[in-house]
């Protein structure tokens, strides 16, 4: 969370700058292929340990805060598309992947705590 952190000021110093220079290793600061791939790496490793879906997850146990996390990550992705074609392309991939990247993180804390909270369709009927 640490790296997704520092990785956050570089996103918030890329989207603050208007500009067409998506070129890494301009001067402006630009989310890069890079980050996106990590998280990729990192969804991968941390799915590789947890059972697949049988239901909807409710956004509880262990990892609310996390899935607070991701909620406001959907809101910044959809605020980023709206800039339209003055956003980075790739910044755009990692607000996407790293709301899949705190899924699986709320996913792989729940497990460790006892298992998802999950949706039980017509329970309150």
């Amino acid at each position: 969370l640490t790296r997704v952190q520092n990785d956050l000021f570089d996103l918030g110093a890329d989207l603050a700058t208007p500009g067409d220079d998506f070129t890494p290793g301009e001067m402006t600061l630009r989310i890069v292929p890079a980050q996106v791939e990590r998280l990729e790496r990192e969804i991968d490793a941390m799915n590789a340990d947890i059972p697949p879906l049988t239901s909807f997850v409710l956004p509880g146990g262990a990892a609310a805060s996390l899935h607070l996390a991701r909620a406001i990550v959907r809101r910044a992705e959809r605020a980023a598309v709206a800039i339209g074609d003055a956003a980075n392309p790739q910044a755009l991939a990692y607000l996407n992947r790293l709301s899949d990247f705190l899924f699986v993180a709320c996913r792989a804390v729940n497990l460790s705590a006892g298992g998802d909270v999950l949706w039980v369709a017509g329970e309150n009927r």
